[in-house]
């Protein structure tokens, strides 16, 4: 009984043809590590997202592109040149640059060309340091080099040169000069700066561990020695900065601004002493006599190339409540990219050397420092912050390269973007989100106008297209936004399902507990559905908006449930019921009150995180194990549930009626934890694969969906099916055959046949071998080409293939396939490689799901252009929307991505 299958790399005849694939969303959260983000003179912001750098434009909000390279977490991001380091020799340069450091000590220098918006690696240090690399400082020497220095948790602190291209040469290099050791006490900031009036002399401030500032000099090419230290504050040093003298400026001195975990930031002015220049008779005898009479007044002093300068304390930074982790200068206005030093005038001038300091604490604050200017007194101006019930806050903050724009991250991973709009008035601005921590799960919501992912990083987020008017484009775009936060949770969630069916929008999460929870969809979040692109609630979802009388939901600070805020009517949405009791309000274990509202615009990260909760509507109790793996079938009304188990007793599959959430069956198949599980779109079938290397593949015998007084399915076999760990699998639209794929690096498709003695599963394709472990599979919905499949593969090392296959009339072969008028036919199926994903639209760790956007029919498309528009940008409006899918996944590199999938 041999069903005709064959394997081929080249094009089919009949086939998909040529395919494209464009990035269309990346959702992703900034790694927790001081120096993460930097904003380039170019206004892109770069911040180190688990293994990669991320690249994302303010002024659109959104993630343009991911840097693949870096084996392990991305500690340190910088700019070169930085916004402060642009000069009137570099305001025209063809290739900007971007040094990032990462946790196993690698450093690697990325080339961008923003005229052709093309990225490339240019030079990569595998083991710069011995261990993680924690800072790197910058100081440009000319159009062609520069030199840069680099802190480690090593206990070593490396001078490099950096040599930039030149002329028609694309050539860089990192050459190192110089390795300084600095003992047990490890160096965690550095700053490097050019003194004035000086050839070839540079000052490099370092700071750690010891509370102490160490001042070391030297030259370009490197022989740093140490001239002097201060006992510059009561513990760690955590953040350096000196600024940068405008252009033009004549003053014979450097400012250096250090913070440190004692809440404290300080302001060190290190100035040229004109009386003190040595000639060479006298020189060292001056300068003793220097340091033993009024080092301990004035401050420690030394010696660079015959100049005598001295370190003083130009004054202490008292307001911020908790550790300062982040101190920077404001960057010369005259600095930024297409602006010209000729144009600036005196008055201009004399604004850029207005001293400018912007900190960030985990305070939840930033804070913008300027002297007065009557008095000379550093002063608090500009106070901004998130004011969540987050219990941490920033982990630093950047200026933007004109300096009217301010930038932080947080503990969340989440990015908080201000501007001034007026003299000293400072509004938030949208800035991409996204998890922290690897994302598990992510699945379409039943109308497939949002996106809904859970993630090790305790929380649901919901994703959608909005519709923005932008001032740099004629026409309106479309983007991606998160807008809901519907679970913040105390276990990491591992699993979801999305409740399909009549109704409002529901789903069961699971996490690191043996407690399913079911939330539903409040008011407030159907309003906020409304404006998004496609959104719309109709009559055909079975839902009334009027019915729904839960506005939101409060967080409760002593549990894990969410507890719902009623609405008191019509009118009346944004306020909650007096009875503190019912609504979860005014009591001992509440956190401060949400505000639930329609949201006309996407949200900031302040709303997100405590204004756009799910009520919890059920807990399901039953399995012995934290829970791994969900689904629910397509009528809505089985969910089924597993849990990590290491004998079979614990890797049952519970099967629940949706609605009454009652157990009505466990299924005996596996002996160790189920993976993944998948219904049939007819739900004739629950597919199930598991660690114990076996797919079992159950039918529904129940017809009577309202009863269930016997089990609804059975066992129809159990396959011993890879030899490694089955991951992944996924049903082809026609339930006519699935794929499973698994750690043996290999996806077989197996056919599901009625026979005489009943329902035959057995292997039909087994694919060449993957480079790596496959960990997720998706076929694609059904195509406009006739007899045509589409399956996306997903691997461990964040590789994305998608694979087409074709049905061929075969001569000889029992295998039926039911076509679309009834009538049953002989097929053989072709598969062949499609398209392998760029590097740089691919996830650089595991890929945990993939899932595709649901096709439109002809009614939704007619009915709902919104929707029809997402499908594709407008540049592709002509296309016909059948040619046009969308594909989500997600992995373990944090990330959430879309891809548009353009079929020829």
């Amino acid at each position: 009984m041999g069903f005709e299958a064959s394997v081929e790399g080249g094009e089919m005849e009949g086939g998909l043809g040529s395919v494209q694939v464009e990035s269309a969303f990346i959702g992703l959260g900034c790694n927790r590590v001081v120096g993460a983000v930097d904003w380039g003179p170019c206004d892109l912001v770069a911040f180190g997202a688990h293994n990669s750098v991320a690249i994302f434009s303010p002024k659109r909000a959104e993630i343009l592109i991911t840097l693949p390279g870096h084996k392990d977490y991305v500690n340190c991001v910088l700019w070169l040149p930085t916004s402060a380091q642009i000069d009137a020799g570099r305001s025209s340069c063809e290739e900007l640059f971007l040094l990032s450091g990462s946790a196993d000590g690698t450093l690697i220098l990325w080339g961008f060309q923003a005229v052709e918006n093309k990225w490339r690696k240019a030079v990569e240090i595998p083991k710069a340091h011995g261990k993680a690399v924690t800072s790197i400082a910058t100081v440009i020497l000319s159009p062609s080099s520069a030199l840069m220095s680099t802190s480690s948790s090593d206990s070593s602190v490396r001078i490099w040169n950096v040599g930039l291209p030149q002329g028609s040469s694309r050539d860089c290099q990192i050459s190192p000069l110089q390795l300084i050791s600095v003992g047990s006490k490890t160096m965690v900031a550095t700053s490097l700066t050019a003194l004035p009036d000086s050839q070839d002399a540079f000052l490099l401030a370092m700071g750690g561990l010891d509370n102490q500032v160490h001042f070391y000099a030297g030259t370009s090419k490197g022989q740093f020695i140490l001239v002097c230290k201060v006992k510059a504050h009561l513990d760690w040093v955590r953040s350096l900065d000196f600024r940068v003298p405008a252009r033009g400026s004549s003053k014979a001195v450097v400012y250096l601004a250090s913070s440190s975990q004692d809440k404290t930031i300080k302001i060190w002015k290190i100035a040229r002493r004109e009386s003190d220049v040595a000639d060479s008779s006298s020189g060292a005898t001056s300068l003793k006599l220097e340091l033993s009479l009024r080092t301990f007044i004035d401050g420690p002093i030394f010696k660079v190339r015959d100049v005598v300068w001295q370190v003083s304390l130009e004054s202490l930074l008292l307001g911020h409540e908790d550790w300062v982790y982040s101190v920077r200068w404001q960057p010369p206005i005259a600095g930024h990219l297409g602006i010209d030093s000729g144009t600036v005038s005196s008055e201009e001038q004399v604004a850029e050397e207005a001293m400018c300091v912007l900190s960030a604490s985990m305070d939840r604050t930033m804070m913008i420092w300027k002297p007065s200017t009557e008095s000379g007194i550093w002063m608090n101006e500009v106070t901004v912050g998130e004011l969540s019930h987050s219990a941490l806050g920033f982990y630093g903050g950047v200026w933007g390269p004109l300096g009217d724009a301010i930038l932080a991250h947080g503990y969340g991973g989440s990015l908080h973007f201000w501007k001034e709009v007026q003299t000293q008035e400072w509004e938030p601005q949208l800035a991409p989100s996204g998890h922290f921590a690897p994302v598990v799960d992510l699945a379409w919501s039943k109308t497939s106008q949002f996106l809904l992912s859970v993630g090790n990083d305790q929380t649901a987020r919901v994703f959608a297209c909005w519709k923005q008017t932008s001032k740099e484009r004629e026409k309106d775009s479309l983007s991606w936004h998160e807008i809901g936060r519907p679970q913040v949770h105390g276990h990491d969630l591992n699993c979801l399902a999305i409740v399909t069916g009549t109704g409002n929008h529901r789903y069961v999460s699971g996490a690191d507990e043996k407690v399913a929870r079911v939330f539903e969809a409040p008011g407030a979040f159907l309003d906020t559905l409304a404006f998004t692109v496609g959104g719309k609630v109709t009559l055909e979802d079975g839902l009334i908006r009027e019915d729904v009388k839960i506005l939101g939901a409060n967080m409760s600070a002593l549990g894990l449930s969410q507890k719902p805020i009623y609405s008191q009517g019509k009118g009346n949405e944004a306020a909650a019921l007096n009875d503190s009791d019912e609504a979860g309000l005014n009591t001992m274990d509440a956190l401060p009150e949400a505000v639930p509202s329609a949201l006309t615009k996407p949200p900031f990260e302040e709303h997100l995180s405590q204004n756009t909760l799910w009520p919890e509507t059920h807990k399901l109790y039953g399995h012995g194990n934290e829970l791994f793996a969900m689904c629910c079938d397509h009528s809505g009304k089985l969910l089924a549930t597993a849990c990590k188990a290491l004998s079979a007793n614990f890797a049952q599959i519970w099967l629940w009626q949706v609605n009454s959430w009652r157990p009505i069956d466990q299924l005996k198949s596996h002996v160790l934890t189920v993976t993944q599980m998948e219904f049939s779109h007819s739900d004739r079938f629950l597919l199930s694969v598991s660690r114990d290397r076996h797919l079992s593949v159950f039918e529904r015998v129940c017809t009577d969906d309202n009863e269930y007084t016997s089990s609804p399915y059975k066992l129809v076999t159990r396959i011993d099916g890879h030899k490694r760990i089955i991951w992944a699998c996924s049903w082809s639209h026609c339930d006519s055959f699935f794929a499973t794929g698994s750690r043996d690096k290999i996806v077989k498709i197996w056919s599901v046949q009625d026979t005489e003695t009943g329902v035959q599963v057995q292997n039909i394709i087994t694919l060449p071998p993957f480079k790596s472990s496959v960990t997720a599979l998706a076929w694609g919905p059904k195509l406009p080409q006739q007899k045509a499949y589409l399956l996306a593969v997903g691997m461990e090392d964040g590789s994305v293939e998608l694979w087409q296959g074709s049905l061929r009339q075969a001569s000889e072969s029992d295998f039926n396939i039911v076509a679309g008028d009834g009538t049953t036919s002989l097929w053989k199926l072709e598969m062949s490689i499609l398209e392998k994903f760029d590097k740089f639209l691919c996830h650089v760790a595991t890929v945990h799901r993939l899932t595709w956007r649901a096709h439109l029919s002809g009614h939704e498309r007619s009915t709902s252009p919104e929707i029809k528009s997402t499908l594709g940008d407008s540049s592709r409006s002509e296309q016909r929307v059948d040619e046009v899918l969308q594909l989500a996944s997600c992995g373990a590199d944090h990330s959430i991505r879309l891809y548009n999938v353009i079929l020829g």
